[in-house]
């Protein structure tokens, strides 16, 4: 499975950025979808998951500012980003958990995009 992410910039606090995270390979079915990141120095953390079904869950520190959604058509998530801190500052990945066109259960991360929020 390939994870192609997209979306990061510079932004200034306050504004806004979408990411993307198109999923292509070896997929028969894909399931749960998420978004983590990872701040230098930090350790990685849930940002927010979706599951096939479209039912949601979102870190308390997005919450009311961040929204993913999915396309199912087209194995394609979203991470809607507004009213952007500096402290959202990170490298965003994208995470996929799917099935093959064999049936295994696949875990896969997308490159990672970053996401500056700095004026």
């Amino acid at each position: 499975v390939q994870l192609q992410a997209s979306g990061g910039g510079l932004v200034q606090p306050g504004g806004s950025l979408r990411l993307s995270c198109a999923a292509s390979g070896s997929i028969s079915s894909v399931n749960r979808m998420a978004w983590y990141r990872q701040a230098p120095g930090k350790r990685r953390e849930l940002v927010a998951l979706i599951t096939s079904s479209g039912s949601t869950n979102y870190a308390d520190f997005v919450k009311g500012r961040f929204t993913i959604s999915r396309d199912n058509a087209n194995n394609t998530m979203y991470l809607q980003m507004n009213t952007l801190k500096p402290e959202d500052t990170a490298v965003y990945y994208c995470n996929v958990g799917s099935r093959s066109l064999a049936g295994q259960y696949q875990d896969s991360w997308g490159q990672g995009t970053l996401v500056t929020v700095s004026s």
